[in-house]
Formats: structure tokens, C-alpha cells, sequence
């Protein structure tokens, strides 16, 4: 590999803006921000919209989608063609 092309790693909390949870992690992402963390140090902070505490699909809260509805309705309008 080329040397000083790939950008350095460094430990940086996620935290979602819906739910009040955060993470620690490696990432390359650059970021302003920063958070004191439960180990008592300072970090790199990253806010993202949705997590896995948020989403509906992790969360069990998702809506069923009516399919149903559409293909009769697609089967009504072509039915007669």
C-alpha cells in the first residue's frame, strides 16, 4: 500500500438524536464537535438521525405496508384489457 494516503482511525461516540443513546467506536469521520465521555475523557462527537434504538425495524414499531391494496387495484384496472 502507498504510505500517508489512507486516513487515520481515532475513537468517536455516535450519539442519536431521537433516543438518548450513545456509542464509542473507531472512524475515520471528521467532526467539530466534542463529548466528555463515561470514561472521563474527551471525544469526537458525531450526531446521527437514527440508530438501532431508533429505528422502527430494530425497535419492533414498524408499519405493516398494504400490498394488497395495490396489486387489486392494479388487477382492477388491467382486468378488463
Amino acid at each position: 500500500m502507498k504510505p500517508n494516503i489512507h486516513p487515520n482511525y481515532r475513537e468517536v461516540v455516535f450519539q442519536d438524536a431521537n433516543a438518548e443513546f450513545a456509542f464509542l467506536t473507531r472512524s475515520t469521520i471528521q467532526t467539530k464537535d466534542t463529548i466528555t465521555w463515561e470514561d472521563g475523557k474527551e471525544y469526537p462527537l458525531v450526531k446521527v438521525e437514527i440508530s438501532s434504538k431508533s429505528h422502527p425495524f430494530y425497535t419492533g414499531k414498524h408499519k405493516a405496508v398494504d400490498t394488497g391494496g395495490r396489486v387489486d387495484k392494479f388487477r382492477r384496472r388491467y382486468a378488463g384489457k
